[in-house]
């Protein structure tokens, strides 16, 4: 790793704060060298490329710089739900170098951009269906580590709720943003949040959850975790 960058505490694979122009930034190590997907900056450093990562850009970026510890590691399979042309997913896709990525998006004009990015990186597989049927691509994603949910739709709870019932394993951990607005544009965003927060309450364990400002107005972003994990623990130690 370079000289000017350090590894912080809680931050996941392949993410690092590297000094750019006087300021730490975030960067995530460029899976697909030579490549960019949205403009991002890229820093070269003792042969390493780094993809600069803004907050302003990413909620999960955001996340990270809010000190929210993030559920990924190198090998995570992850299904990623409202991908849009691919510029989260693919800072995803160079965190889980001995992972997957399965990205699904439900219109088809972004859809083109993220396959694009896809062919770059052999991590990642593009979805073209609808995140309230989870059915339709199960096949696909098999069960995974990682729910990343970042959709505008108004049930938000639920899809996350349907998705983690067919594709998430146990245990498994669900990063989600909650976006008011597109829930009800005219609720105050505190009152939306509390209400899918205790829909989420029947299916998973909130582990943490942070306003977005000043990054991203009216969202919440909240790390959780599927109940029954402690059994599926119980059970893993016996079979040591």
């Amino acid at each position: 790793m370079p000289d000017s960058q350090h590894k912080l505490p809680l931050l996941p694979p392949n993410v690092y704060s590297i000094e750019d122009a006087g300021k730490p930034r975030l960067a995530t190590v460029n899976m697909a060298p030579g490549t960019r997907v949205y403009g991002e900056r890229v820093v070269n450093n003792n042969g390493i490329e780094f993809r600069l990562w803004s907050p302003h850009r990413s909620k999960l970026a955001a996340m990270i710089e809010k000190g929210m510890a993030i559920p990924v590691a190198s090998n995570s399979r992850i299904l990623y739900l409202g991908a849009a042309s691919g510029t989260t997913a693919s800072h995803l896709s160079d965190m889980v170098t001995g992972g997957m990525v399965f990205a699904v998006e439900f219109a088809p004009r972004v859809m083109r951009d993220l396959i694009g990015v896809c062919s770059q990186r052999q991590n990642m597989v593009p979805i073209l269906a609808d995140a309230t049927r989870p059915a339709l691509y199960r096949a696909i994603a098999g069960q995974v580590d990682l729910i990343y949910q970042d959709v505008a739709q108004r049930d938000q709870a639920g899809i996350a709720i349907v998705n983690a019932r067919e594709c998430l394993k146990p245990g498994g951990h669900l990063i989600m943003v909650i976006k008011a607005r597109s829930v009800d544009s005219t609720a105050n965003p505190k009152q939306v949040f509390k209400q899918e927060l205790e829909k989420l309450y029947e299916e998973f364990e909130v582990i943490d959850k942070k306003g977005l400002e000043p990054f991203h107005r009216d969202h919440m972003a909240l790390v959780a975790q599927r109940k029954n994990h402690k059994q599926l623990a119980f059970e893993d130690t016996n079979c040591l």
